[in-house]
């Protein structure tokens, strides 16, 4: 059976990692070209997140150099037709969706461009931790394409869908304060801080309970999507699904007992 280190040994030159405790650190390493996504790097995300299992229970994910990712790598787009383009379209797809409903939490480190494919993969980690030098654009209509890596179906759920279609229509670009405030980032840091907030954020997942957050990444953006009466009917059984492991009860027991802290600031 494949391990996690087979899996590290396959990433591909531009994505390194390495795992400290519970938590895998996964960078983007194209620093010279802003971190912009190349085919081989969608393919190494996909194949690294789902084969992700022990001792990973966190992902925090970065752009190595002053960037987190300029987006898709223009270079590799030449001369595709119509079903070439769907393809690799459905290829980031794939991959971002191997993050989104993946086995773990994944916070993404946001600073410097933050651009069209980079925005998309940023927005299927589930937490984003943003640095004050991040800057957020989808200059697609500029280059006279279309975003293809899952943006429009995950972006308008965060910032609304006119929101979306000012950026693309106008070339509008969203600073970290703004970006902040319209839902872009769910921290915002100094320039600097970012790895050391989301490692203390990814390490305080890695300590939930297995089932929670499971349930978490893959039942809840499920019950969003349902209509009322069976949103409450997957809640109610996934509430008692969760409470029945093991895990659970023992935690709870802790808690009574009053061998768990409590809530705090």
């Amino acid at each position: 059976m494949p391990t996690l280190q087979d899996a590290l040994d396959r990433l591909p030159k531009e994505l390194t990692a390495d795992l400290r405790g519970a938590v895998l650190v996964l960078r983007l390493a194209r620093p010279a070209k802003r971190n912009a996504l190349n085919d081989a790097m969608i393919e190494g995300l996909r194949d690294l997140f789902s084969g992700l299992g022990e001792p990973v229970k966190a992902v925090v994910l970065e752009g190595e150099g002053e960037h987190f990712s300029a987006g898709l790598d223009l270079s590799e787009v030449g001369e595709r037709d119509v079903i070439a383009g769907i393809a690799h379209s459905r290829s980031w797809h794939q991959a971002f969706e191997q993050i989104q409903f993946g086995q773990v939490p994944v916070i993404a480190v946001l600073k410097g461009a933050v651009v069209g494919g980079g925005l998309e993969l940023a927005c299927a980690a589930h937490v984003r931790v943003a640095e004050r030098s991040v800057f957020y654009a989808l200059p697609e209509a500029q280059r006279g394409i279309f975003v293809g890596g899952g943006g429009a179906v995950r972006l308008p759920r965060l910032i609304g869908t006119s929101r979306m279609m000012d950026m693309m229509l106008t070339g509008r670009v969203y600073g970290a304060e703004e970006g902040e405030v319209v839902g872009l980032s769910s921290y915002l840091v100094d320039d600097g801080e970012g790895l050391d907030k989301a490692f203390v954020l990814a390490e305080r997942m890695a300590a939930n309970a297995w089932l929670t957050n499971y349930a978490v990444l893959q039942v809840l953006p499920r019950i969003v999507e349902s209509d009322p009466a069976s949103g409450f009917m997957t809640e109610a059984l996934m509430a008692a699904i969760a409470q029945a492991d093991p895990a659970a009860k023992g935690r709870l027991r802790d808690f009574l007992e009053k061998r768990a802290a409590k809530v705090k600031e």
